[in-house]
């Protein structure tokens, strides 16, 4: 049965997410900000900009693109897209991108969440700042060779990181010709 007619019936709500029930189907949902635009930064060096940071769902640091919420706070509550992007960007890497181009979107775990992902290819960086997030974040930025990023991903592993899958979306859309231009 489609439960698309079902009532939603809201089980616990914290300040980031709620937990949601719509027949027998229970699920997440942003509090704030429905979409995250998830960001591959490559260099005219032929590298990918990489973070590592903290995350307590899975108790390891992560290897990950850089990312986050678009319209995540009151002042940003009609934030498109693309000026999220640039401002994760340069939050959490220390770069602007001269070209922000959206190269696809849907969901990560439609089963889980009804959150959307935005995913940009940024070229044409230039470093501003030194990155690492804001002031609740510790961000580590990586800037490695595309051709060398399978190799360093291992030794992240190796050394206890856990590898966030939408890198590997990341290299595919790295290697594919548009962004060799």
């Amino acid at each position: 049965m489609n439960s698309a007619f079902e009532p939603v019936v809201t089980i616990a709500q914290g300040h980031w997410l709620r937990l949601l029930k719509r027949g027998r189907w229970e699920y997440a949902q942003r509090t704030v900000g429905g979409a995250a635009a998830i960001l591959i930064a490559l260099t005219d060096n032929h590298e990918i900009v990489l973070i590592e940071q903290w995350r307590p769902a899975v108790c390891a640091r992560v290897i990950e693109l850089p990312a986050g919420l678009i319209g995540d706070q009151v002042a940003l509550e009609n934030e498109t897209p693309e000026l999220a992007a640039a401002r994760e960007l340069q939050e959490e890497t220390g770069f602007v991108a001269k070209q922000l181009e959206r190269v696809c979107e849907g969901f990560a775990s439609p089963g889980l969440t009804d959150e959307k992902m935005i995913i940009f290819r940024a070229k044409g960086l230039t470093r501003v700042g030194p990155g690492g997030g804001d002031e609740h974040e510790q961000i580590t930025v990586h800037i490695v060779k595309i051709d060398l990023v399978e190799q360093w991903l291992i030794q992240q592993q190796q050394r206890g990181c856990v590898i966030d899958l939408k890198i590997w979306l990341g290299i595919y859309f790295a290697r594919s010709p548009e962004a060799l231009k």
